[in-house]
């Protein structure tokens, strides 16, 4: 997970109490640096997650049902690499495949292994993700 999905998450945390707060008040709750907060702020907005009232007396609220909005979907508005590994791309040119004329096994198992992660990351809400133990 990235440094900014990461952040994205402790965000989220911050606004999921239903109250409006400042960039400066969740930077200070959890400890973020601001120059980050705007830009993933502004994601989030673009995504639907989060609602943003400009102004004075303005700030972030929650804008979304935290139970509807899995992992896999935060990765995706983070735009997070969530491949294990270049091969797993779209069009890759494995250089050893053209080489070798024969299926890659390791890319074979990379790929079992990104279908098992994909799957773990769509089954986790952010819900679970930020308030359940276990």
């Amino acid at each position: 997970m990235t440094r900014e999905t990461d952040y994205a998450l402790r965000i989220l945390r911050a606004v999921s109490h239903g109250e409006q707060l400042t960039a400066g008040d969740i930077c200070r709750r959890e400890l973020l640096p601001q120059q980050f907060v705007y830009k993933i702020l502004k994601k989030l907005e673009r995504a639907g997650l989060v609602q943003i009232t400009r102004g004075a007396g303005g700030g972030c609220r929650l804008a979304a049902d935290l139970k509807k909005v899995s992992l896999y979907d935060l990765t995706e508005v983070m735009d997070a690499e969530k491949l294990i590994s270049a091969c797993m791309r779209p069009g890759f040119q494995c250089a050893w495949q053209q080489k070798c004329s024969t299926p890659c096994t390791v890319h074979r198992q990379l790929s079992r292994i990104q279908g098992v992660l994909d799957a773990e990351l769509r089954a986790v809400s952010l819900h679970q993700m930020l308030f359940q133990a276990d």
